[in-house]
């Protein structure tokens, strides 16, 4: 395990008084640390032990402005000697991001490309990527995946169904592989027309029983989107739980859950696990005042 990283803080939050004929807790994987957050640490785990076991001098992968998963890739490389390449999608602007400029501090080298070159993923001239290893947006793949699957050691394993954001795909990729046939995994996409999403996460998983769903009804417009519903329910969450959340991601999580347990999605009984996958810092993209927690 990566030194710097609270395991021992990880706790299961029960939430159930929120909620009637259902019960609901949420496994806290944003206390690990506020860099390398949430679900970050278990996606990028395998990426580092193959890119040291290749003896590649760094690593370089793809990412937004504020991007939870450029940051955490810059920080784990710095923690291991490694360097790390950002490959970051926009002209760069005048004044960096927080999250880039937490990034350069933990020695990683960025590099802006169009949003067209971003979508091909189409490498700046100027960049050499000789001797290094190259992780997809999001930590997307096969040893994501399987990272992503050690999620669940973290938490008790009577749930009926395990929830979770779904950007990449990899993290719900992951929880399909894991959980047992008698229980279902329920993806919140918080992409807008995320048509690719399910042959994407098909790809990446070996469970063929067809217990899982991918929702696509609670983007709040698009990736990195919101709208004052969604900003109200997260102060609101906050007030009733003391669990902050993000706009991006985990805000959507806990909104579309909320709302899917009022119209009867889940049945009575049904024991449900959340997973909190961090990226509070992602907030801080917000005016000052937005929310009522901190974002770090």
């Amino acid at each position: 395990m990566l030194q710097g990283l609270a395991f021992d803080e990880i706790t299961v939050d029960d939430i159930s008084f929120l909620y009637r004929s259902v019960e609901v807790s949420v496994l806290r994987l944003d206390k690990i640390s506020p860099v390398i957050s949430g679900n970050k640490w278990f996606k990028l785990r395998f990426y580092l032990e193959e890119a040291i076991h290749l003896n590649k001098k760094g690593i370089v992968t793809f990412g937004g402005a504020w991007s939870n998963h450029i940051l955490a890739t810059a920080a784990i490389c710095n923690r291991n000697g490694l360097k790390s390449l950002g490959i970051i999608r926009g002209e760069e602007p005048r004044q960096l991001s927080l999250t880039l400029q937490q990034a350069k501090q933990e020695n990683m080298q960025l590099a802006f490309i169009s949003r067209s070159d971003y979508q091909n993923k189409k490498l700046p001239e100027s960049v050499s990527i000789d001797d290094y290893y190259l992780v997809n947006e999001g930590g997307y793949g096969a040893l994501g995946a399987e990272g992503a699957s050690s999620i669940l050691d973290y938490c008790p394993n009577d749930f009926t169904h395990c929830c979770c954001a779904v950007g990449t795909g990899t993290m719900l990729a992951g929880i399909i592989n894991r959980i047992s046939g008698r229980q279902r995994a329920i993806g919140i996409s918080v992409l807008k027309n995320n048509d690719g999403a399910v042959e994407k996460i098909q790809t990446l998983t070996s469970n063929q029983q067809n217990n899982w769903a991918l929702i696509n009804d609670y983007t709040f417009g698009g990736y990195a989107k919101h709208n004052p519903a969604l900003l109200r329910f997260m102060n609101e969450f906050y007030l009733k739980t003391r669990i902050p959340s993000d706009f991006v991601y985990t805000g959507k999580l806990f909104y579309a859950i909320s709302a899917l347990i009022d119209e009867n999605y889940f049945p009575p009984g049904s024991k449900l696990t959340l997973i909190h996958s961090g990226g509070i810092q992602g907030n801080n993209s917000l005016e000052p005042g937005t929310l009522m927690f901190k974002y770090s």
